[in-house]
């Protein structure tokens, strides 16, 4: 009932100038309880995309008048509102750069629209608080993080975080100094199986390490353990 609850409320931006393909999923996403507004170049894309009425956005990275990479560059600085990059097969370039501007996820053209709306719902799921785990706040050396609010302080500092960084800091908070597998923090931080080939979840944590800074003294907060995975470390401890 959870899921059906979200889909119902939820609205999708789909910034993409095939307009076929707008009418195409603006059926097929009705037919799935998730509401379709589309715009067909960048400008407006934006426009729409900052006027807060969305609970997630589709982004072409080929769009008319301004690319969707630039279009995601200046609505990070406005708005966190969740992010799924359309991107061509086999360009893992562009996959990379918007991950590294804050994208969400990505979806390969062409696509099935049954994998768009799964990877739609598992953002929805968690960016709505469905796989959010306890609400209680999380304290762990100079991080806070508030899963009601979805907010985290670093070092007293608000840091703003995409929703999936959200989800995997709260995951490395919940397993100090444990070792966590790629699978398990793309899970969590996608709500997705980890494909082959696959460096979304690389790039998120790049991310978060960037945002988040070391420790006092350039101690390492996240580490990379070579065919394992990530342990997130305290102040002072070695994996």
């Amino acid at each position: 009932m959870l899921g059906l609850s979200l889909q119902v409320m939820a609205s999708v931006l789909l910034i993409d100038d095939d307009t076929e393909l707008s009418k195409l999923l603006e059926e097929y996403l009705q037919s799935e309880q998730l509401n379709l507004e589309s715009a067909h170049d960048g400008p407006a894309g934006l426009e729409k995309a900052l006027s807060n009425r969305h609970s997630v956005v589709v982004l072409d990275v080929m769009l008319p008048g301004m690319s969707g990479l630039d279009v995601l560059k200046q609505l990070r600085q406005r708005s966190s509102v969740p992010v799924l990059m359309l991107t061509a097969r086999g360009s893992e370039l562009d996959r990379i750069l918007g991950l590294e501007l804050g994208a969400d996820d990505y979806l390969p053209k062409p696509f099935n629209p049954r994998e768009l709306v799964a990877r739609l719902r598992a953002i929805l799921r968690r960016t709505t608080g469905g796989n959010s785990g306890s609400a209680h706040p999380v304290h762990l050396a100079d991080v806070e993080l508030h899963p009601e609010s979805r907010s985290v302080n670093c070092g007293g500092k608000p840091v703003s975080l995409t929703g999936a960084e959200f989800d995997l800091l709260h995951t490395f908070l919940r397993s100090p100094g444990k070792i966590i597998s790629r699978e398990d923090l793309t899970q969590a931080a996608l709500g997705r199986a980890m494909s082959a080939m696959d460096r979304s979840i690389d790039v998120h944590v790049s991310n978060l390490r960037r945002k988040l800074g070391p420790y006092e003294g350039e101690q390492e907060r996240i580490k990379a353990i070579r065919g394992s995975g990530y342990v997130y470390l305290l102040p002072g401890e070695q994996p």
